[in-house]
């Protein structure tokens, strides 16, 4: 019955050095419909999705547009035969306008020339028809993370693709962006397109899907109606285990004050203004705030990655500045950054280089001890159980939150008494979140001081001791877990109205 079906990926396999990625895989995606495609970390679906799109060379198996087979030699050959896919890691060119990077490699042209007329009128009538607000000519390096994230699922759409693959659409979305994109589908499966969307919200997933297949460690495990579908059977189906509590016990206890923040502020816009708080021992501080809140901006300029304009910095009662990053490590300071693929990895590089490269003073002054660093690497993926056929492996060939684990490694090795976190979970599957928590949990009881960026409230609310909220650059209030603040009722709604506070 191929006919009922847009595409069809029956049987397919692919092998890496070390590692069988994908074990008889399939999927089937019917026209006008979205399929959720499903798993953890490392489970194939972005490699399975890599096949479909011509980036990998299937080992096995067959692919089927409308019943018919086809081999895309590569990413253009599929936009071409209306396969477009949006990858989690943006990979835009930051120096140049948002019209640019949307008809990169196919400028419309006149007598011989870019017809820059012809591309801005042609991305307004884009953003126009899935109401986009975007200015084409603004450099896309200016915008926000969210705002670079709707220009490539217009991007995509501007292929005209039967087929639009959605690699974690929303992991960088405010909850108004996320309802802005769920309209876009509509309207696109509407017009008869089908999208495979894979996510690990599974909240998204039971209200946007009509199908949903699950992987797990390279093979399909099931394909079932979302409807037939609750939180808890698609976990099991993913992990192959029950998983009846999210988050870790917390048994860690806050001790005194370690780092004291009075009147901090950048020294260039955007950031943040007068910030001021304490963080103790012990303690798992959470980062609350709509996008725009300049959560990020904070921690940057806690770490020195961003200029101090204003305030002091008391580590142990003793003043510090932390200038630079490298300063900010001297003084017992680690960064965890948002953008994993742009300030995290060294995505050419191995295992090994990037679990030492943050603690190599250690390892001798002219030759380093090779020694001491496959020890480290070692410890990195043994302690956080990272999934790595071996620690030679290039860190762009592990999945997302493997490659999260690594840099989380990376920083436990420096031993930081202040360990800032941004969005450490960010398109992490829920398995690997769970680990990610409990290392958290763990340095909290071994009495460092955490701080943590997240954009999920569950999360904060799930494992923070307090919840820290910015609103526009300010610090609108601080919430505790089980009180509540302000007079207002209710952890979530408090820190919602306070998120709104400056706005």
């Amino acid at each position: 019955m191929s006919e009922q079906y847009l595409l069809e990926m029956i049987d397919i396999e692919k092998q890496f050095p070390g590692v069988k990625a994908l074990d008889h895989a399939q999927l089937k995606l019917r026209a006008g419909t979205v399929h959720a495609l499903m798993g953890e970390n490392g489970a194939g679906k972005s490699t399975l999705m890599k096949c479909l799109f011509g980036i990998y060379t299937r080992d096995g198996g067959e692919v089927l547009m409308d019943g018919k087979p086809v081999n895309f030699s590569g990413p253009r050959d599929a936009l071409d035969h209306g396969v477009a896919m949006v990858h989690q890691e943006l990979n835009q060119v930051l120096r140049r306008n948002v019209m640019e990077n949307m008809w990169l490699g196919r400028f419309p042209t006149k007598g011989g020339l870019v017809n820059t007329r012809k591309m801005y009128n042609d991305t307004k009538a884009v953003f126009e028809r899935l109401n986009i607000d975007v200015d084409p000519r603004t450099v896309i390096g200016n915008l926000s993370v969210s705002k670079r994230q709707m220009v490539e699922i217009a991007k995509a759409v501007s292929y005209n693709a039967r087929i639009l693959v959605l690699d974690e659409p929303t992991s960088s979305l405010t909850e108004d962006e996320v309802e802005h994109l769920f309209r876009i589908i509509n309207q696109l499966t509407a017009e008869g397109v089908g999208i495979i969307y894979i996510s690990h919200k599974m909240d998204e997933i039971l209200r946007i899907s009509d199908d949903v297949t699950v992987m797990r460690d390279g093979q399909w495990v099931a394909t079932k109606p979302a409807k037939e579908l609750t939180m808890d059977e698609i976990i099991r189906l993913m992990v192959n285990r029950e998983m009846s509590n999210r988050f870790p016990p917390k048994n860690n206890t806050p001790g005194d004050v370690l780092l004291e923040v009075e009147g901090v502020s950048g020294a260039y816009e955007p950031t943040c203004h007068e910030v001021s708080f304490q963080l103790h021992a012990g303690e798992v501080l959470g980062v609350a705030g709509l996008v725009g809140s300049r959560r990020t901006e904070l921690l940057n300029t806690i770490f020195g990655y961003f200029t101090r304009g204003e305030g002091t910095m008391k580590l142990h009662g003793k003043e510090i500045v932390n200038a630079n990053s490298a300063e900010a490590r001297k003084n017992g300071f680690a960064l965890i950054t948002e953008e994993r693929r742009a300030t995290g990895i060294f995505p050419q590089m191995s295992i090994t280089f990037n679990s030492i490269i943050a603690n190599v003073g250690n390892y001798g002054k002219f030759l380093l001890s090779s020694r001491k660093m496959n020890k480290d690497t070692d410890w990195v993926i043994d302690a956080i159980r990272v999934k790595t056929p071996t620690k030679r492996t290039l860190i762009k060939s592990l999945s997302g939150g493997n490659q999260q684990k690594v840099i989380i490694g990376r920083w436990l090795l420096t031993n930081p008494e202040v360990l800032l976190l941004d969005e450490p979970t960010r398109g992490i599957d829920i398995g690997a979140k769970y680990e990610i928590y409990q290392l958290i949990l763990q340095l909290a009881e071994e009495g460092k001081g955490v701080m943590m960026v997240s954009s999920e409230m569950p999360e904060l609310l799930g494992i923070c001791d307090r919840i820290l909220v910015m609103s526009n650059g300010r610090l609108a209030g601080i919430v505790e877990r089980g009180k509540d603040f302000g007079g207002i009722p209710g952890e979530q709604e408090t820190i919602m109205a306070l998120a709104a506070k400056y706005v």
